[in-house]
């Protein structure tokens, strides 16, 4: 069996979890956890980069949480294939006019969580973060597929501080369903510290600088009994034998009260907190101050995945989170030392996951966390690409937002253009301080192209009053022509930088970017710099 390990898949995850369960038959996850979208009715948004357009904010969607009726059909039937039971659940729900929206999510998550079963090891376990919109029927789907005997806890978490809603009670909680796949499965019990009101109130006595309590060491009125004999002139009825008894002496564990009655002693510093419950009050949401914020609107604290991945695995497991998201799961199950698998259908999502793994380290240290990061489903190469520009029209605009997002790192127009239109845009900075900014539009071809195309597009540059344009296709694609074409657009003022640029996939591919006016001359002062280097150093020899 291969190992999988430290694994991006940019799909649909039911596809990535066909084609896992395929490979592992016999379940190979240790630990699974989703924060699908919920059904809400909302619109999701990502704000990658506050980059102001015409007074218009770029934003790129990253998922919309509505359901259509679109896939239901087909998703109901590949159920009754798979799980009689299932099917007939959410048929009985069409039957009595439950929303196809609903319906169709409910179907969609079903499917999934099915396979997700399947891909986990007899000993995982499965977390499903949800509202309380949805948790009541996904609990029943999760009870026909793990078993009611293998559901463990419904956990509710305090997202959102309290707030004043004049119509209802505030809405501030999160159900997160845990199940596990068999009865003998991982669990670790976690802790919480005590408060200081707790700890004033019962560690009144303190010791070397040791705060302790006295616990009862009298078995009267325990059930099952106790232990009579005499300790120290005292006769009683114990709770431990008297070789426990002399021990607790031997390591001064025992606490004399006035009355010379033994107690035992319970150092602060020995005892690991409070066990959590299934009532989380204490991990607060994520504000618009936290470092770890991202601006990805469900994101998640890491406090609550590193609790859930510490609770139910292993160093070394394996932890999988099939709506990945901004990575909140990766990242605590990297942190707290497991492997992780992770599945997300936006490449923006991928892009933003990538970052937030490598970000907190030095170079070196990224380069090695990358290398053993395998990435499926976005083109590595020419051959890749040109798979991911051919067959549907769907396809073609992933191909475009690809290309503007993950190669130039730009933001995708929501809406795709006609020949000479807009497909992207960047932004970059005019001066070193960043305060003033250019903007550059971005167009994106996949097939063949005419002179004609790229007159349209240098018409549209000036349309739009950008500063740059940049033109994008496959490298057999361009012509001497329209690099003539381009370059008689002339350069940006004060600058050896062209205003329309062609460049090619290949050329993207290995890392070269559209050229600004700022970037440019940074380049020539490093160039500039380094050639006066030499000179110093060939004198110095001399």
């Amino acid at each position: 069996m291969k190992s999988i390990m430290n694994n991006l898949y940019f799909e649909d995850c039911l596809d990535v979890l066909k084609k896992l369960h395929s490979e592992f038959p016999k379940g190979f996850i240790d630990l699974i956890y989703i924060d699908p979208p919920f059904n809400s009715k909302r619109n999701y948004n990502i704000l990658f980069e506050s980059i102001d357009l015409k007074n218009t904010k770029a934003q790129k969607e990253a998922f919309s949480d509505t359901w259509s009726n679109v896939s239901y059909q087909d998703t109901i039937s590949e159920i009754r294939e798979i799980d009689l039971n299932l099917y007939k659940y959410l048929s009985v729900l069409d039957d009595i006019k439950i929303s196809i929206s609903a319906i169709s999510y409910l179907s969609t998550m079903a499917i999934r969580i099915w396979y997700m079963h399947k891909v986990l090891k007899d000993t995982g376990s499965f977390y499903l973060h949800c509202d309380p919109n949805m948790s009541h029927y996904l609990k029943i789907i999760c009870d026909l597929i793990f078993g009611s005997d293998n559901f463990k806890s419904e956990i509710t978490w305090q997202r959102t501080n309290a707030h004043n809603d004049s119509r209802n009670y505030a809405h501030v909680n999160d159900i997160i369903l845990y199940y596990t796949k068999a009865k003998k499965s991982f669990f670790s019990t976690q802790f919480i510290e005590y408060s200081e009101n707790y700890i004033n109130k019962y560690y009144k006595h303190v010791e070397n600088s040791r705060k302790f309590l006295d616990r009862d060491l009298t078995a009267d009125g325990l059930t099952g009994g106790g232990y009579k004999y005499e300790w120290k002139g005292v006769t009683k009825l114990w709770r431990c034998p008297v070789s426990t008894m002399e021990r607790y002496e031997k390591e001064n564990r025992i606490y004399y009260t006035n009355k010379r009655t033994p107690r035992l002693k319970q150092f602060l510093d020995d005892m690991p907190g409070v066990p959590v419950t299934n009532n989380w009050t204490d991990i607060p949401p994520i504000n618009s101050q936290a470092q770890e914020r991202l601006g990805y609107p469900t994101q998640k604290p890491l406090e609550l995945l590193e609790r859930i991945i510490q609770a139910s695995s292993n160093e070394g497991d394996l932890v999988a989170d099939f709506f990945c998201g901004c990575g909140t799961t990766l990242a605590a199950a990297q942190k707290l030392k497991r492997n992780w698998l992770g599945v997300d259908i936006s490449h923006l999502a991928i892009q933003l996951i990538l970052k937030r793994l490598t970000d907190p380290y030095p170079e070196e240290k990224r380069k090695d966390i990358l290398k053993n990061i395998d990435i499926s489903g976005l083109p590595k190469d020419i051959a890749s690409a040109h798979e991911l520009a051919q067959n549907t029209d769907n396809r073609r605009v992933k191909f475009q937002d690809w290309v503007i997002e993950v190669l130039i790192g730009g933001v995708a127009s929501p809406k795709k253009s006609a020949d000479g239109g807009c497909d992207g845009y960047f932004t970059f900075p005019k001066t070193i301080n960043g305060k003033q900014k250019g903007t550059g539009i971005i167009e994106v071809k996949s097939g063949n192209i005419t002179i004609n195309m790229v007159r349209s597009f240098m018409s549209s540059v000036d349309a739009f009053k950008a500063d740059i344009g940049v033109f994008v296709c496959f490298e057999d694609n361009i012509t001497d022509g329209m690099r003539r074409e381009a370059k008689a657009k002339g350069q940006i003022e004060n600058s050896k930088v062209y205003k329309i640029q062609i460049l090619s996939i290949d050329e993207l591919l290995d890392g070269i970017k559209p050229k600004t006016p700022l970037m440019a001359e940074l380049n020539n002062f490093e160039h500039s710099t380094d050639k006066l280097k030499t000179e110093q150093k060939n004198q110095e020899m001399l």
